[in-house]
Parts: structure tokens; sequence; C-alpha cells
């Protein structure tokens, strides 16, 4: 096994085996503020896969998923809208490697706890 030096990235995972997939900015989460949103079978596989944005747990509910399930730019960018992911982050209940990596690349985050 190599030797880690205070020099070596560290990966922060999701959940095991799984990176977490951090947005270079958050003015390019331009995902929905309003209605009914239906995610994927691959970011969501619960018995109910539509989230109505007006209700603040659901809405809530779908950011945790997409932050923790996401693999693509992509999929963050589709469901998710910066100024409310930083709105809704306090309450947020996301994997402690999630947040920080999040916090890391964007200290307004940090900053809206």
């Amino acid at each position: 096994m190599p030797a880690t030096t205070r020099d070596t990235p560290v990966a922060l995972l999701a959940r095991p085996h799984r990176p977490v997939l951090v947005a270079g900015t958050l003015t390019e989460l331009t995902g929905p503020t309003e209605g009914l949103v239906e995610l994927p079978l691959r970011l969501w596989w619960g018995p109910r896969g539509t989230f109505d944005l007006a209700e603040p747990t659901m809405l809530a509910w779908m950011y945790e998923n997409v932050l923790r399930e996401a693999i693509r730019a992509g999929e963050l960018r589709a469901y998710l809208h910066g100024p409310t992911l930083v709105r809704v982050w306090p309450q947020l209940n996301l994997p402690r490697a999630v947040r920080a990596a999040w916090e890391a690349r964007h200290p307004r985050l940090r900053h809206a706890r």
C-alpha cells in the first residue's frame, strides 16, 4: 500500500465505493424550483419517485438523495438549484463526507449553517 502524505488528496465517499460528486459552481445548478419532480430510478428507487417541491420535507428529501447518489454533473444540474441548495443546506441530513466535500468546494454552504 502506498504511503500517504499530507499532500495526497483524500477521496471523500458518499457511501462505500461511491466518490462524492460536487458541482464546480453553485450557479450551474439550475434545476427546478417548483412543481412535481420525478427522479430517475437510478437516483431514487423508493416507492414514490415524485417529489412536490412545494413541500419542504419532500424538497429536502429529494436534495439529499441527489447529493448522495449523483454520479454525473448533469444530474446535479438537472435536479438541484443553487440558491435553493444554499437555503435548505442547514436542514439536509447528509453523510459527513458529502457535507464536507460540498462545503470544502463551496464555503458559502458552510456559512449557511
